[in-house]
């Protein structure tokens, strides 16, 4: 039985979906672990980092403080939450979940992700999946350049590349 793995990543929330940062884990490993290590490399115009209740810990905040982000995460305890900041966490939690769902199909259906990957052991699939993220966005870079659509026909694009 192989070790289940995932592909956490940082995701613009755009009319284009683009990994800012990502690594490949096991899936066993804590959520906030993986999240600050990523938020070092994000790009210092990000100002917001959207997120689930399970990032509002001491590490990420204090992470996300160095690099002067901004944290946006659901709020813990029972529905619905009556403080003022509830209807921008639910306009922020809605582009987020947009974002990431959205981003991950694509992605997974541009590289068959939802197939077993070629490889065999933590650094291989490691190189695998990251290198799919890293052609993609050279591709959506490409294709940025050429004036090109970056979301109608991508995955053709990719494929025949």
């Amino acid at each position: 039985m192989g070790l289940r793995m995932e592909l956490p990543r940082v995701v613009t929330v755009a009319s284009v979906w683009i990994p800012l940062a990502a690594r490949l884990r096991p899936a066993n490993e804590a959520d906030n672990i993986v999240a600050e290590s990523l938020i070092p490399e994000l790009p210092f115009e990000a100002r917001y980092l959207l997120g689930e209740t399970h990032y509002t810990t001491p590490n990420v905040t204090k992470a996300c403080r160095l690099r002067d982000l901004l944290p946006v995460t659901s709020k813990r305890g029972a529905y619905p939450h009556t403080d003022d900041g509830v209807e921008v966490r639910r306009v922020f939690h809605k582009l987020r979940s947009v974002a990431n769902e959205n981003f991950n199909e694509q992605f997974k259906a541009i590289f068959n992700g939802h197939d077993r990957v070629p490889t065999k052991g933590l650094r291989a699939t490691q190189r695998y999946a990251l290198g799919a993220v890293l052609v993609y966005q050279l591709v959506l870079w490409h294709r940025h350049e050429q004036g090109l659509s970056l979301r109608r026909g991508l995955k053709a694009y990719i494929k025949a590349v």
